[in-house]
């Protein structure tokens, strides 16, 4: 069991302004398996005010970019160093199956510090123009303060998110795990303090939403960045909008695999089946919804329920589990109430819908298809978070196309087909962020994020580092040399 009893504030584990803990259930055995202090609005005060004087009279933002990138790449070995502490730790937090975690949890985050400490040679933060009068100066200057507030269900991989651009930006971070899943970014912490990134560059509290909402509206932060459910980024979309501060906000999805009548399903399926139940479901990418040619429905159907029944189905920390279970009771029971809402809707439970046999403890629900689903089924239009996959037939591409914008949502998405070229080019009437054809990943080198309620801005690429800068000019007389001056 892994106690912590402090909180990383100012480069150092300090004693908690309160007693009480959050204690975490490890999902595939319903033991607790750590705790760790619930951050009080005092807490917040302190890391702030640590942040702050980091950014306002630290070395951090007047460090050389290059010197920057240094310490994410030294931050990025550390956590290296922790690989397989980290990958168990996030299994049992949150399910994810650990061949899984080692790649999707801990590896894509080394990647991400690994992309953005490599990107600070490439990155102008100073750049002269030639004015109308005289030379003109732009700086890129780092925001401030930012409060990042991350999911648990990829709490890893999404801090990397935000900290990679952030850290090279020159910004300071509160960063703010979720209370199902805070243990991976103490860890996180140690390997800050072990890359020796200075006192106040990132600090780690958890807390409650009352805290949280108190460090998203507190006068020393310059800007938040969010990752978590629509819902919680309208509340703080909204609070930041009345104090005019800067927000980032990355939330949901219900996304659509898209399958063309000449795709070959013998190649598809696996990658149909890979992205649908990513992360046990709970990913807001993930592409639950199927849309197959009415034809080769049946087709279809046959193939994916052999895929879905095949699948290893488990403990977590087994090396062969393919499927673990959700990341508490809470989310089981949602997943739970939508399947019966299916049900009640009139769609099809084509397999699964229960809880695995011989899985008398941990958060399981089985691996679960509807057909005959509707798009306008409430199980095709909100997001379940979770290994609910919903197959739905259409009629002609222009429907395919309907039926795949038809959410609220606009985050991620695939296409299959034996024409890559006819993929590419039916692409670009899809409405969401991020698209793949015959696969699906977020890459470190382009932006990623959503449109319509998936949120508002992006990650990764070097478009993720606008989030983090605010601009300066500066113009200047004619016949200045703006490299000559001090």
């Amino acid at each position: 069991m892994s106690a912590r009893n402090e909180l990383y504030i100012d480069g150092r584990w300090t004693a908690p302004a309160g007693t009480e803990v959050f204690e975490v259930i490890s999902a595939g055995s319903e033991e607790v398996v750590g705790s760790v202090p619930v951050g009080q609005r005092a807490d917040i005060d302190r890391a702030v005010a640590a942040a702050r004087a980091a950014f306002d009279s630290g070395p951090w933002p007047r460090l050389d970019p290059a010197e920057r990138g240094a310490a994410l790449g030294r931050l990025s070995k550390a956590l290296q160093a922790r690989s397989e502490e980290l990958a168990v730790t996030i299994s049992q937090e949150n399910g994810t199956p650990v061949a899984a975690a080692r790649l999707a949890q801990v590896l894509m985050a080394t990647m991400t510090l690994d992309y953005y400490a490599g990107l600070a040679p490439e990155i102008a933060f100073t750049e002269t123009r030639a004015g109308m009068l005289g030379p003109t100066v732009v700086r890129r200057r780092p925001v401030g303060v930012v409060g990042a507030i991350v999911a648990w269900n990829v709490p890893l991989y999404l801090s990397a998110l935000k900290l990679g651009p952030a850290l090279l930006a020159g910004c300071t971070v509160v960063l703010k795990p979720a209370p199902d899943a805070p243990l991976s970014l103490q860890i996180l912490a140690d390997a800050a303090a072990d890359a020796d990134l200075p006192p106040g560059v990132l600090n780690v509290v958890p807390a409650d939403r009352d805290v949280s909402e108190y460090l998203v509206t507190h006068p020393g932060v310059d800007k938040i960045s969010f990752t978590g459910s629509t819902a919680a980024g309208r509340r703080i979309a909204s609070l930041c909008g009345e104090l005019l501060r800067p927000v980032s906000l990355e939330l949901g999805g219900k996304g659509a695999a898209l399958v063309l009548p000449d795709a070959d399903l013998g190649r598809a399926l696996p990658g149909i089946l890979q992205y649908g139940f990513m992360l046990n479901g709970q990913a807001c990418v993930a592409q639950t919804r199927i849309l197959t040619p009415r034809d080769r429905h049946a087709e279809l159907v046959e193939g994916l329920l052999a895929a879905v029944g095949a699948l290893k189905v488990g403990d977590p920390l087994d090396e062969a589990t393919g499927l673990g279970p959700l990341a508490s009771a809470r989310q089981r029971d949602r997943v739970e109430e939508y399947i019966g809402i299916g049900r009640d809707e009139g769609a099809t439970l084509a397999l699964g819908g229960g809880r695995p046999a011989g899985q008398a403890r941990g958060f399981f629900v089985e691996p679960t298809v509807f057909t005959d689903v509707d798009p306008a089924m409430r199980i095709a239009q909100e997001e379940i978070f979770g290994p609910v996959l919903t197959v739905i037939p259409y009629d002609t591409v222009d429907d395919a196309v309907a039926i795949a914008n038809g959410t609220r949502y606009g985050l991620g998405g695939t296409i299959w087909t034996s024409d890559v070229e006819a993929g590419y080019a039916l692409a670009d009437r899809i409405d969401v962020g991020v698209l793949g054809v015959n696969m699906f990943m977020l890459d470190n080198v382009a932006p990623f994020g959503g449109v319509k309620d998936s949120g508002i801005g992006r990650e990764l690429g070097p478009e993720a580092l606008a989030a983090y800068l605010t601009y300066q000019t500066v113009n200047l007389p004619a016949g200045s040399t703006p490299g000559s001056l001090r």
